[in-house]
């Protein structure tokens, strides 16, 4: 069908405005046009929980920081078990505890179980007996990630139970209310906060004793390409802070402050299993903590499945 005049100068006056907005467009260096004034970009919202206070970018919910040795553990566990064995020496005192600990998360909820043995040996003797049977719990409330994921912080809180075992080294119930902080820097630096405050009840000179607990743990990854130890995937040098201060009776206002300088080795899986293994040396930071420790070796096998 032909086109009459009129029909052609319609035609040509829309093809001629329409070109003239395209070559008007700013476009990108792939050449796709860019959004027009106005469009605004969508952005994903990643908030979620309670308040909008969770970050779906997380690396929290990775269950990825390195596992403390003297710091209680804050970090997400799905599947874990682990051994630990401490032994410290003070002159011609020593004490060994061996330490068992299953931990499971349920979503961002991790519980855990620890069975501790200790065996305290001095010129007067030797006590030994099951510790207080700790039964835990942990879970985030608020957590930051910076837009490109470079800092990443979460916060949370968790109580600790300890149940006596009534043996010569567990006799009262302890009750720890604690809040946590796990934060990672870049690609390999991460930092591991716990603050908590312990209270002994029951009879005895330790009944109702209180003490403010705290500790952090530094540790930085360095992946397998980059140090190449064979059967090693991740190497983490570790440094951590143990303290407590006395709030009552006759501890009040001593400060007790330990080191401990260690490394963990995440070696390559079995099958779902993943072993790591760890190894630190502890030692008093002041003059409290010198009091009860010389030095002494912390070492610790997790098993992730």
């Amino acid at each position: 069908m032909k086109m009459n005049t009129a029909h052609k100068l319609v035609v040509g006056r829309l093809t001629l405005a329409t070109a003239a907005t395209l070559l008007t467009l700013p476009t990108f260096a792939d050449g796709q046009a860019a959004t027009a004034p106005g469009d605004a970009a969508i952005t994903p919202d990643t908030r979620y929980g309670l308040f909008n206070g969770l970050d779906h970018r997380s690396w929290y919910s990775q269950g990825d920081f390195p596992e403390p040795f003297l710091v209680d553990d804050s970090g997400l566990e799905i599947n874990e078990a682990r051994l630990d064995w401490t032994h410290l020496k003070n002159g011609d005192q020593h004490s060994d505890t061996v330490k068992a600990e299953v931990e499971k998360g349920f979503g961002l909820l991790t519980l855990e179980l620890e069975v501790p043995y200790e065996r305290d040996a001095s010129p007067d003797g030797i006590v030994q007996g099951i510790g207080n049977i700790d039964l835990g719990a942990r879970y985030p409330f608020y957590q930051y990630v910076s837009r490109t994921g470079f800092f990443d912080t979460t916060f949370g809180g968790a109580f600790e139970a300890g149940i006596p075992a009534s043996s010569a080294i567990s006799v009262n119930p302890e009750f720890v209310p604690k809040i946590f902080n796990d934060t990672k820097i870049g690609d390999h630096f991460t930092a591991q906060t716990v603050l908590g405050y312990s209270t002994l009840t029951g009879g005895g000179p330790q009944g109702n004793l209180q003490t403010f607990e705290y500790g952090f743990t530094f540790g930085y990854f360095i992946e397998h390409a980059q140090l190449p130890l064979p059967g090693v995937q991740r190497f983490i040098p570790m440094f951590e802070l143990i303290g407590n201060t006395g709030m009552n009776k006759d501890a009040s206002g001593q400060n007790s402050l330990t080191g401990n300088a260690c490394f963990r080795l995440n070696l390559k899986t079995i099958g779902r299993v993943q072993p790591r293994l760890g190894l630190g040396y502890v030692f008093p930071l002041n003059h409290d903590a010198r009091a009860d420790l010389h030095s002494g070796i912390v070492t610790s096998l997790v098993f992730e499945y």
